[in-house]
């Protein structure tokens, strides 16, 4: 057997825990060349136009829709969630067998592309077919910025870098909706794809000259052979179920329809199927299970998946309070939404700056559930006469929270875990926060439908939308100005109530968030790198050039 087999091999089993391997005592921040910072810059930007795109486009689907003449929205942003979170384990595992460079430089031909098309698509087939080349190209971007930032930086030195990706991913979640409202408008929504074409050749071009990353040997028969196909075709075809059930339901077909039901559960069978293969018969796993065998990755898993879930409820649960209670418009609710997204992003540096000093993650999460439970009770006092400063307020309470968890929970997933399992876990990391995203949606639409079913005069439902459709607080927003004033204050008051429920599953979702976080260890920080995928400088005495095969390194 080769040393390549063997490092599959012990890849696929569990791994010792490493609070059982002496770690380095080292110390202290490596110096940064001009190289690392110029790659870091290329990753940010690349994470913040994928993360600007997934936002802005939906602000601006009425106006899309109508200049179309289409009715097919709901492919539009499903296509691209769709694309994006089926790839994320397959990218991880290619970015293991072909290289990092090869698949983010591939991630941004495909984003440019899919940006180019979807500006000038002149037809809705067309652009959900642009939005599904742009949603793949975004998933490789997403987990190959992560990867690669763990072959250039220790766990060690993480902190820092984590928390400027935080800040990257609140700012484009937060700006993405004022973009899209600026731009909507005929013809001038071209620009929300156009203006993402020369953003990404700059990023490619940085990528293509400054990260020069080894790339594995081997023939492509002999890569193609190492892919896991039948894992890859399993987890992409439960994801596209789910995600297409939870998409359908109550808004192209009725919850107990047929259309519904057989997509998630097929979805579920195939996750579950997914699981039991790589873990008993996989020879090269996508999802290694040492990255679930283990209580402290296990709870970074879990927290990451919770703490994605209330991040997207409350980005998009929100406006609708402020759209249906306080007359505001779309891009005003955008407005209101900052105190969340900017108090996400200082706490996403601040955790990742204490851990990089502290050398300890658990005290940071553990605040951070604290905090969002704080928030989300103080938010379920919130009615329709409530001061919108309170609400703001309350945002920031959660906000520091997310910022918290969601640069502090690669470290309990990754400290227990040898560095050269990175590329899996982090590729999972992104791939289960994705999804949760999807499930927090549909969970929370669901649910506020149905408040909305029992607490709003039926009336209202007559030449908008059928009292079936989860779509019904979206058809009743734009009435509510031109509403009696009486029944004005009747709506008012059923959707500040309905929310309250929302508010109060997410209490629930936060204390699972907190009680998983208990199951962590606090383990120390790893001081090394994969030196496997370490950064080549462009030319140097006794160096090689990047490309060269990484078996020089080990013979």
């Amino acid at each position: 057997m080769s040393q390549h087999d063997n490092s599959l091999e012990a890849l696929a089993k569990p791994v010792q825990l490493l609070e059982d391997v002496p770690q380095s005592d080292s110390s202290g921040l490596a110096a940064k060349d001009s190289q690392f910072w110029l790659v870091l810059g290329a990753l940010l930007v690349s994470v913040f136009l994928a993360q600007l795109e997934s936002y802005s486009v939906s602000t601006a689907l009425p106006t899309i829709v109508t200049e179309l003449h289409s009715n097919q929205f709901v492919w539009v942003a499903t296509a691209y969630g769709l694309a994006s979170t089926a790839l994320l384990p397959l990218s991880g595992g290619i970015a293991e067998i072909f290289g990092r460079r090869p698949i983010v430089l591939a991630s941004l031909v495909l984003f440019a592309l899919g940006s180019a098309l979807g500006g000038a698509a002149q037809s809705m087939n067309m652009l959900i077919a642009a939005r599904t080349i742009q949603g793949s190209g975004a998933g490789g971007i997403f987990t190959l910025s992560q990867i690669i930032l763990s072959d250039m930086v220790t766990l060690k030195e993480r902190g820092t870098y984590s928390g400027l990706f935080g800040l990257t991913w609140a700012l484009g979640g937060g700006i993405g909706p004022l973009v899209g409202g600026a731009l909507a408008q005929p013809s001038r929504w071209r620009w929300l794809f156009y203006l993402n074409i020369p953003i990404a050749g700059l990023a490619f071009l940085l990528v293509l000259l400054f990260l020069r990353l080894p790339t594995p040997v081997g023939t492509l028969k002999e890569k193609m052979a190492r892919i896991d196909w039948i894992g890859n075709f399993i987890i992409i075809g439960a994801t596209c179920a789910c995600v297409i059930g939870l998409t359908w339901g109550g808004v192209v077909y009725p919850w107990k329809s047929a259309q519904v039901l057989i997509p998630i559960c097929l979805g579920f069978a195939g996750l579950i199927m997914f699981f039991l293969f790589e873990s008993l018969w996989c020879q090269t796993p996508l999802v290694p299970w040492n990255l679930l065998s283990n209580r402290t990755s296990l709870s970074g898993y879990i927290q990451i998946s919770l703490g994605a879930f209330i991040n997207i409820s409350i980005l998009y649960y929100m406006p609708v309070y402020y759209q249906a209670c306080k007359d505001t418009s779309p891009t005003a609710s955008g407005v209101d939404l900052f105190g969340l997204s900017f108090s996400t992003a200082p706490f996403s540096i601040f955790a990742g700056l204490s851990v990089r000093a502290t050398k300890r993650y658990r005290p940071q999460l553990w605040f951070a559930w604290c905090c969002m439970l704080l928030g989300l009770g103080l938010l379920t006092t919130v009615d329709e006469n409530t001061a919108q400063a309170k609400s703001i307020g309350y945002q920031v309470i959660i906000g520091i929270g997310v910022g918290i968890v969601f640069s502090g929970t690669y470290f309990p997933v990754l400290a227990p875990l040898p560095v050269t399992s990175n590329a899996y876990a982090l590729s999972f990391f992104v791939f289960v926060r994705t999804l949760a995203q999807v499930w927090a949606v549909t969970i929370e639409g669901a649910v506020l439908q149905n408040e909305l079913q029992k607490r709003t005069p039926l009336t209202l439902f007559q030449g908008t939308q059928s009292a079936q459709s989860t779509d019904i607080a979206y058809s009743i927003i734009p009435l509510i100005p031109q509403l009696p004033p009486l029944t004005k204050a009747v709506v008012r008051q059923a959707f500040a109530v309905s929310l309250v429920m929302l508010w109060k599953i997410l209490i629930v979702v936060a204390g699972i968030g907190l009680l998983s976080s208990l199951l962590m260890r606090g383990l120390p920080l790893h001081s090394q790198k994969d030196e496997k995928w370490a950064l080549q400088e462009r030319q140097s005495a006794g160096g090689r050039e990047d490309g060269e095969d990484v078996e020089a390194d080990r013979e």
